[in-house]
Formats: structure tokens, sequence, C-alpha cells
């Protein structure tokens, strides 16, 4: 069975197609995506001396911080993600997401690098960035 993926020549070996629709992921992370900025924005309010500006910058960052670890982060540690019989969330983010760019089922070096760099290094350091917000000054 062939892939989606363009260009149609490029070798995706044992390719299994998504179980999930565009939708069901969409609706799933954004869901998942609002919660979390409830989350923070609740929390931050607690802070009697946070303008509404920092707890803006603050649902931001701790956003940011989990896409790159928790959707990116899965992306570089897992090669095989379009192989999964049982695919996950993630594993199905990535096949769809790799139908607009084919370098991340191609698994290209650079590509694998530069995620790589934004969920080990970036993800953390924008949960840092919520944290120093949130301390004592």
């Amino acid at each position: 069975m062939g892939h989606p993926y363009a260009p149609a020549d490029l070798e995706v070996p044992g390719f299994v197609p998504l179980q999930l629709s565009q939708s069901q992921i969409l609706v799933t992370y954004i869901g998942a995506s609002l919660f979390v900025l409830l989350v923070v924005w609740l929390i931050s309010g607690r802070c009697g001396r946070l303008s509404k500006i920092d707890r803006l910058l603050m649902c931001w960052w701790a956003f940011t911080g989990l896409t790159h670890i928790l959707i990116e982060g899965p992306f570089v540690f897992t090669p095989n993600f379009f192989k999964k019989e049982n695919p996950n969330f993630f594993d199905e983010v990535w096949k769809e997401y790799s139908k607009g760019d084919s370098r991340y089922v191609a698994r290209d070096a650079a590509t694998v690098t530069v995620e790589g760099i934004t969920a080990v290094l970036e993800g953390p350091a924008s949960l840092l960035a919520v944290y120093v917000f949130s301390s004592p000054a």
C-alpha cells in the first residue's frame, strides 16, 4: 500500500496508514492546549503581583514548552512512528504533519536534529521561563 507523502517515490518502508482523522488530532491538540492555558492562567492569578501581560507570557511559555517536549520529543525519540500497528496519538500527529513536510517521515537528519534541540533544550527552557515569572522578585 502506498503512502500520502510527496514525492510519491519517497521510500517509507512499513508505512501504516493513519488511524485518526485530521479533525480528531486537531480537536485533541486544541483541547489539551486550551486546558493548559486555562490552568496556567488560573494558577498565575493567585499571584497578585503579576500583571496580565506576565500571566499571558506564562501561558505562552507553558504552551510552547509543553508543545516542544510532548509533541516534538516523541518524534525525535521514535524513529519508526510511521510503522506502528498500534500507534499512539503522537505517532498519528507526525504521520499527519508529514503530509505537509515529508522530511519528517523521511527522517531527514537536519530536521531530526533541529527538533531534538527544541525538544531537549528549548522545551525545558520555556518551562523555566514560566517558573521565573512565578518566582518572587
